[in-house]
């Protein structure tokens, strides 16, 4: 009791050096409003540095000179997440909202405009509860991917859930942004299947989605829900599984016919039945012999049958070459495992355990594919890539379900005319920005080289991976729908006006902001003056009737011509 009383006064000290103007009696000290027996660490805390880093993956925005928060709150209770709302809506900090601290860039634990800002972070809410009767289950933003699973496979070995094969990832985060797994064309996205959800508003309240309305339930299921405040748990649809699926990782040289194979992939994967999944892993290899060559590793999963999977591979991809000796049956939940880049051999147990995964200083961008890319320049590229080690490419398919949903049904466009998704992922170890800088020029050139053979107008990204050279907003008081639309547009294309609009309803005030948070777009007869400021377009403007009236006029020719 005594380290937490320490603690409230140490933040409170915090607070008046960096926040000065949180001393008016308009706006209250933080902690001079939350209950004193909340989850709170800071700075001087034992704790505190450990539990930031705890889910930090990319060494990137782990340096000392990265901004660090004020504090870092782990709510035990609802209730506590909605007193942290309220009273940071009325002190003016900023939170960030970390589930498993995955995300690409490091938004939900750093700030790059150096706000002054807490971490919510929810990893103490974390239960998964399963109804047999119909299928669905109760989880909350906490939980990983890897104890959804889980437990889920404990009520039955017939039923799971389509979403990403990293174990780690935090479901908030995962499902907000869409959520693409290995069952994306049997099942679709996992956003798509969430039939409901629990979010605590800007005003603290906690709405399910009757009471948040089909506006604000579309906009959390792709359109990244941080922007629109703290998403406790979802209500999840649970898909059949067979008692035994089959796998496969077969890996090909590019020295022996490695590219023939892939360009083959393009054609079919996309096409084939929706209970395969056959992706590319693509990476630099040092072979016996010395040289450096790229490695093509076709890492399949078959709701069905290794007898089934045959068939199919032999009639539509022979030329993969797959023999019955490749194969593995396994149930789902040991699939799971298999794929998981750090527990493959272990048993399903260590799906619980959350065990740190090692670190890295990494870069990821993005593209989606709608025509198969030449196979000489398939060629051309994988020797860019022969560049250096530690470079690497995952191409997944997409077809089957993925295109038979609307484009608008969730946020999450990118379906019917889509082939597949690259990452391009960049890893290095040595320290320094001069060695920061050097590695993701590499990949942004070999981004650049791209541009050609993947989607335009626009050149199209999957927000789940986080990428802030396509833009970023410039604070939380300048921003604006319209500069934001140029990063917004490839990852959500038309349904981006619409997420800004839906922001305009719920957060006007754009208090859910981070530096790529959906921009509120609100109209003419919603626009009011805020704390003497006029507010149009999502963009705070100095209280001056000229300048803001002359604002206004060339926010709303804009909007027309859209």
């Amino acid at each position: 009791m005594e380290s937490k009383f320490i603690a409230y006064h140490l933040l409170i000290f915090y607070l008046n050096i960096s926040l000065p103007f949180l001393s008016s009696t308009s706006s209250p000290h933080f902690l001079d409003c939350v209950s004193s027996n909340i989850n709170l660490f800071t700075p001087n805390d034992p704790s505190y540095s450990t539990i930031l880093q705890s889910t930090v993956l990319n060494f990137r925005f782990s340096t000392p000179t990265t901004p660090k928060p004020l504090a870092i709150i782990v709510p035990l209770s609802y209730s506590d997440v909605q007193s942290v709302v309220i009273c940071s809506v009325k002190s003016g900090i900023h939170i960030r909202i970390r589930s498993g601290g995955h995300d690409y860039e490091g938004l939900s634990y750093t700030s790059f405009d150096h706000t002054p800002f807490i971490i919510l972070d929810l990893t103490k809410l974390r239960s998964v509860t399963v109804d047999l009767d119909d299928k669905t289950a109760w989880v909350e933003s906490g939980a990983t991917l890897g104890e959804l699973y889980y437990w889920v496979s404990q009520k039955s070995n017939l039923l799971g859930f389509p979403a990403g094969f990293c174990t780690t990832v935090g479901v908030g985060g995962h499902l907000s942004g869409g959520g693409f797994g290995m069952m994306a064309r049997k099942y679709g996205l996992a956003a798509d299947n969430v039939i409901d959800a629990y979010i605590v508003n800007v005003d603290g309240q906690i709405l399910d989605r009757a009471s948040m309305g089909e506006d604000l339930f579309w906009a959390i299921r792709g359109g990244g829900g941080a922007s629109f405040g703290v998403i406790l748990a979802w209500k999840i649809k649970l898909v059949y599984v067979p008692p035994k699926v089959t796998v496969f990782s077969l890996s090909k040289r590019l020295d022996k016919g490695a590219t023939q194979i892939v360009n083959k992939w393009q054609y079919i994967a996309h096409k084939l039945s929706q209970d395969l999944f056959i992706s590319l892993s693509i990476s630099s290899v040092r072979v016996p012999e010395g040289n450096i060559t790229m490695q093509v590793t076709f890492n399949s999963l078959f709701l069905g049958t290794i007898n089934e999977l045959m068939r199919i591979v032999n009639k539509r991809f022979p030329e993969l070459g797959l023999q019955d000796r490749d194969c593995i049956e396994m149930s789902w939940i040991e699939s799971i495992v298999y794929f998981s880049m750090y527990l493959k051999g272990e048993t399903i147990n260590a799906l619980i355990e959350r065990r740190p995964w090692p670190k890295v200083y990494f870069k990821v961008k993005s593209d989606y594919v709608k025509k198969p890319i030449p196979k000489e320049t398939l060629e051309e590229i994988l020797k860019w890539y022969l560049q250096e080690e530690y470079t690497s490419l995952l191409i997944e398919p997409h077809g089957g379900k993925m295109s038979d949903i609307d484009e608008s049904e969730t946020p999450y466009p990118h379906r019917k005319g889509n082939l597949y998704i690259i990452q391009y992922m960049k890893a290095w170890y040595d320290e320094g920005s001069d060695g920061s800088e050097k590695h993701i020029g590499l990949i942004r050139r070999i981004y650049e080289k791209m541009a050609p053979f993947v989607s335009k107008n626009p050149r199209e990204a999957y927000v789940n991976f986080r990428d802030l050279d396509l833009g970023t907003n410039v604070n939380a008081c300048s921003t604006s729908y319209l500069q934001a639309k140029k990063w917004g547009s490839k990852y959500f294309k038309g349904n981006f006006k619409r997420l800004a609009m839906v922001k305009g309803k719920v957060d006007p005030k754009n208090f859910f902001y981070y530096e790529q948070s959906i921009p509120p777009l609100v109209s003419s007869k919603e626009r009011l003056p805020i704390n003497g400021s006029c507010y149009a377009d999502g963009l705070f403007v100095p209280h001056q009737a000229t300048s803001c009236m002359t604002y206004i006029a060339t926010i709303e020719s804009s909007l027309n011509d859209m």
